[in-house]
């Protein structure tokens, strides 16, 4: 699981975080929601090292990893998916995985393999280049890359931006099954309704602090907050 513990983070002098109190635990997916500029991204690039942290502590499966580099948060299973920029687009998707799992024997990758295709469904993409793949189809590749290298914390920051409906419905239904196989699952996403249909937890960050924590369920209750800061129509 993931605690965050009194963080304050930022980029160089900027402080964009403010004593950030979160948790996030295996077998549920927790959504970070909040208005543009709140600060949603640089919490997981605080978790993940990118970020800079100036206070307080980062603890995955119980252990402190505040002042690790992120490779070394990356060998403890942590992966950051980010938006764009998430593979390597000159190789076939099969090769993505292969270097995702550099430290794998052929025997051990060959079973990985067949683990992550269970979840991610790249079975018919394999022997394509990435970089003719959409942008849905990348995230599921860097997705299946994180899995290959045994990942148990996934956090996935605006995996539908810009996708097309179906597309982001085939990329939430592998976020949902990393959630049903106990994977740690932290979604930052745009689409306030999609998020709120598969989180099992919400945070709402405004202005780098958290502004309000509950269920999806408790927080389509708070008509003023999802008005006001994530967009919601009143119903």
């Amino acid at each position: 699981m993931i605690r965050v513990e009194g963080v304050d983070a930022g980029y160089g002098k900027l402080q964009v975080l403010f004593d950030i109190n979160f948790v996030a635990k295996p077998g549920e997916i927790t959504a970070v929601l909040g208005p543009n500029g709140s600060g949603k991204s640089t919490l997981l690039k605080a978790i993940f090292g990118i970020a800079k942290v100036y206070r307080g502590s980062i603890y995955i499966h119980g252990e402190d990893i505040t002042r690790l580099p992120t490779h070394e948060r990356a060998r403890r299973g942590v992966a950051y998916v980010s938006q764009v920029r998430n593979v390597f687009a000159s190789l076939t998707v099969l090769e993505n995985l292969r270097m995702a799992a550099y430290q794998l024997s052929q025997a051990e990758f060959e079973k990985r393999l067949d683990e992550v295709l269970y979840i991610v469904p790249l079975r018919e993409t394999l022997r394509r280049p990435a970089n003719e793949l959409s942008g849905g189809w990348r995230q599921l590749v860097a997705i299946g890359m994180a899995l290959v290298r045994r990942a148990t914390v996934f956090m996935l920051d605006e995996p539908t931006a810009q996708l097309a409906p179906k597309m982001a419905e085939e990329v939430m239904a592998v976020v949902k099954k990393l959630r049903d196989a106990s994977y740690t699952v932290v979604l930052v996403e745009q689409n306030v309704r999609k998020a709120l249909e598969v989180a099992d937890q919400v945070y709402l960050l405004v202005s780098g602090r958290v502004h309000w924590r509950g269920t999806p369920e408790e927080l389509l209750k708070e008509k003023e907050l999802g008005r006001i800061y994530l967009g919601l129509a009143a119903q």
